[in-house]
């Protein structure tokens, strides 16, 4: 089986992505469009997903 690090590991990266993605658009670094804002809630709703199953993994397993 899967280790449950992987999937939290995944979740802690997408979470970064959808959190520095709107600060750098803010910033004026990226020029804000629906795409890139549609990328950002994507990552974020998906990270926090895979974090909260490999933390559910995790706990599960008895580690």
């Amino acid at each position: 089986m899967e280790s449950p690090t992987r999937p939290i590991a995944i979740g802690f990266g997408l979470l970064v992505v959808g959190v520095v993605l709107p600060f750098l658009m803010v910033i004026g670094l990226v020029q804000s469009t629906l795409f890139l804002n549609f990328v950002a809630v994507v990552c974020s709703i998906g990270g926090l997903t895979t974090g909260f199953m490999g933390i559910t993994h995790y706990f599960r397993s008895g580690k």
